[in-house]
């Protein structure tokens, strides 16, 4: 087995930012969430989130592609809420395309874990870290380096 230490934040929303986890389903969302990650082989240290969107501190192998694990997260947490914990047609849970994802140090794991498990009140007292709430790409996102131009030199 290889050694690894491979840290994430990772943030994804609900489709138009509708407010569809509800206190009735949130618990048993997070458990799903947390449960599909770790039969993918990932360690889960906290998920989270408010009605609209989740989060999640995990460390994933590298084996396991990053876009496959959350692509998997997002579709199958979907489907099982969807045919076991709402009442169709009336409500149906739908992710958004895109999520954020930030690595970290093993040194700021507890932090991480900690702003997750406080998300309602972050979000309630607006002390939110705009970072670590980010789902899509924005101007100021990290671009390709053969994009970038090189500065000129004068001499």
């Amino acid at each position: 087995m290889a050694y690894w230490r491979l840290f994430y934040h990772i943030v994804f929303a609900t489709r138009d930012r509708e407010p569809m986890i509800t206190p009735e389903i949130e618990s048993r969302l997070w458990g799903f969430i947390a449960d599909k990650a770790r039969r993918m082989e990932a360690i889960v240290y906290a998920v989270g989130g408010t009605q609209d969107h989740v989060h999640i501190v995990a460390a994933i192998p590298p084996k396991v592609a990053i876009a496959t694990l959350i692509g998997e997260l997002k579709g199958a947490s979907a489907h099982y809420t969807n045919h076991h914990m709402l009442e169709p047609p009336a409500l149906r849970l739908e992710w958004q395309r895109g999520y954020g994802i930030l690595s970290f140090g093993e040194k700021d794991l507890q932090r991480v874990v900690d702003y997750v498990r406080r998300q309602k009140e972050h979000h309630r007292e607006g002390t939110t870290i705009a970072a670590l709430e980010r789902v899509e790409e924005k101007e100021d996102a990290p671009r390709d380096a053969s994009a970038r131009k090189e500065p000129e030199h004068r001499s």
